[in-house]
């Protein structure tokens, strides 16, 4: 499995992000563990694992929202250490926080982005993404008049504004109605035809196999199992999955 997974990031080229032994305490609790991994370039990393994991802990430490404990990262070979603005602004995040203005319009929430990006021809992009999440006719309501399922689009917009480089997905599909989980389908498969790296964390093995190119666990705080997607049985990881759920 180890050789099949460096063959994998030798096919893929060098590694855009990499962390090595990263722990994050909060008081007498360590959500992060001495976490290591390395991403490739285009690669789509599916990250599953219990609730306390710390999954979303990982995704805002990767985003710079939290800061390790100890430990490094890496984006393109270089120390994210004084240099997170930088990467903020290769990065798109969508959490179980949307990042949104509850008393802005749609279309006001990702011009406020969008300017704060320095996004070029900013409503031509806008209007494209709007329309591609299929929010273009509520596109001057107010965010909280929406529906959970329209938030998460406009947050899914919201972060790939900017084409970011590495797009981080927090449970995506967790609460989505049908019609926000066929728009949030189509847009992974169209993006991952691009540039663009993604880490996704999720509890439905389905959904997580469907758009990866490697599948990993985090429980207790350590990354337990990493492979690529195509040398992993599903079935045989699913019960790996859970043996770790049951252990928590």
């Amino acid at each position: 499995m180890a050789n099949e997974a460096i063959a994998e990031k030798e096919r893929n080229g060098t590694a855009i992000l990499r962390a090595e032994g990263i722990v994050k305490q909060f008081g007498s609790k360590r959500a992060l563990d001495g976490v290591s991994f390395e991403i490739s370039k285009g690669d789509f990393l599916s990250l599953f694992g219990p609730n306390g994991a710390g999954k979303t802990t990982l995704l805002k430490t990767i985003a710079t929202i939290v800061q390790p404990t100890a430990g490094h990262l890496y984006f393109d070979g270089e120390s994210v250490t004084d240099r997170s603005i930088f990467l903020r602004a290769q990065i798109g995040f969508v959490s179980h926080n949307y990042l949104l203005y509850d008393d802005l319009t749609a279309r006001e929430n990702l011009v406020f982005f969008g300017r704060m990006y320095g996004v070029v021809d900013l409503d031509d992009r806008i209007d494209f993404l709007l329309d591609r999440v299929g929010l273009t006719g509520r596109q001057h309501d107010l965010v909280r008049t929406f529906s959970r399922g329209m938030i998460q689009r406009l947050s899914i917009a919201r972060a790939i504004l900017h084409d970011p480089e590495i797009l981080l997905f927090d449970e995506p599909y967790t609460g989505l109605d049908i019609q926000a989980t066929k728009v949030l389908d189509d847009l992974l498969e169209e993006l991952k035809k691009g540039r663009h790296t993604f880490i996704m964390t999720s509890h439905d093995i389905d959904k997580g196999f469907e758009h990866a190119t490697r599948v990993a666990i985090l429980a207790r705080g350590r990354i337990v199992f990493d492979a690529p997607k195509d040398a992993v049985d599903k079935d045989a990881f699913a019960e790996t999955f859970w043996q770790w759920v049951d252990e928590k």
